[in-house]
């Protein structure tokens, strides 16, 4: 009976009696009433001046009122459970400003590797920025430094609002991606190349290929994703160090699901290639310094480097060969935690304590932090 339906139930009588209205309107069957007693009283019956109502339809002698009530509830709980993990609402972000950066330290002399998550790109039409990497050549102290930032991590927008910074090159250019990792940093980095996925490729094969040590789960991950089986060398089986072709190191660098490390793991996995890289050329040449140069202008998508930046870079590169790389992860485990925000899995990040690190990292000149 109607009358024994909680009060909790009230608030969507109206609701769910107008939908059975709008359903007898649109389809001709004829509504719950409120009283589904009396409602079987009077269907049939023939009042004085009035027309017979036809019979009750099945589909409401199965769905009453009470049952669209019940599930109405259902739906309203439902939504009231789900609201919470579409709604976390990050911290604040306070970038800093970009005109009162410091100068680089003395010596050192950085730029941004960006590549996108796509084969192929147009400098017009630019997909999201999956790997970023600064690159440091310290001539004063003969470093070399690669700091990766994770894609994930909630930043400050251009438009003042939050958002993860993978879409910032796609939406506001390279120079925005620029500018939102050194307010956010503390770093001032303003030359850039944003390559695809094919330019990688090229430039990697154009080096000879890259060797990379991998474990058994990144060879079954790799086997599973069907590389060509002569992507390296030899065919890849099980853990091991190969020979890794463009195409299948591009793979590598992009794996984010072995193990537990996620886009920490990807943003390990491109330092490990480009501290390989580096290595194999500690005996660089200027002709094959020469040669890498034309492999990275003829296969990058933009950049705002000129010739003469790009040979000042080879310069800088080539009084490094035979350091030991050194790589930092952006931001550090212990200064990001997880959080929903728009629907995204996202990281929200203390960039104070990031700053104090990487400031630590590119001032130290003798302890090499752990890549």
């Amino acid at each position: 009976m109607l009358s024994e339906t909680p009060l909790f139930y009230k608030p969507f009588r109206q609701f769910a009696c107008a939908f059975a209205k709008a359903l007898e309107n649109d389809f001709g069957v004829a509504p719950c009433a409120l009283n589904p007693v009396s409602q079987r009283q009077g269907f049939g019956r023939r009042s004085p001046g009035r027309a017979t109502r036809p019979a009750p339809s099945p589909f409401w002698e199965v769905l009453n009122l009470k049952r669209i009530i019940r599930l109405l509830v259902a739906i309203g709980l439902a939504l009231a459970l789900a609201t919470p993990a579409l709604a976390e609402i990050p911290r604040e972000i306070h970038p800093l400003d970009y005109d009162t950066l410091p100068p680089a330290l003395e010596g050192q002399h950085h730029y941004l590797l960006a590549c996108v998550d796509t084969w192929e790109t147009k400098p017009t039409n630019l997909g999201n920025t999956d790997g970023v990497m600064m690159v440091t050549f310290d001539t004063r102290a003969k470093r070399l430094l690669f700091t990766t930032y994770m894609r994930e991590m909630l930043v400050q927008r251009p438009d003042g609002e939050i958002g993860r910074i993978t879409y910032i090159a796609k939406n506001y250019g390279p120079e925005a991606l620029c500018k939102t990792i050194s307010t956010h940093f503390g770093v001032k980095v303003d030359q850039y190349i944003l390559f695809s996925m094919d330019n990688v490729q090229s430039i990697i094969d154009a080096m000879g290929g890259v060797n990379i040590t991998v474990t058994d789960a990144e060879a079954d991950y790799l086997n599973r994703y069907r590389i060509a089986r002569d992507a390296t060398t030899p065919s890849m089986d099980k853990a091991g160090t190969y020979l890794f072709t463009g195409h299948a190191a591009v793979i590598y660098m992009r794996i984010r699901k072995v193990g537990s490390e996620g886009d920490a793991g990807r943003t390990r996995r491109m330092r490990t290639v480009l501290s390989t890289l580096a290595k194999k050329y500690s005996t660089v040449t200027l002709d094959q310094a020469i040669g890498v140069l034309n492999s990275v202008t003829n296969n990058l998508c933009r950049t705002n480097m000129t010739l003469n930046d790009m040979m000042q870079a080879l310069g800088y590169a080539m009084q490094l060969a035979g350091v030991e790389p050194e790589g930092l992860q952006m931001p550090a485990n212990d200064a990001m935690e997880p959080i929903t925000y728009a629907g995204m899995s996202t990281r929200q990040v203390d960039f104070e304590k990031c700053r104090t690190i990487l400031s630590n990292f590119l001032d130290n000149s003798f302890v090499v932090v752990g890549n």
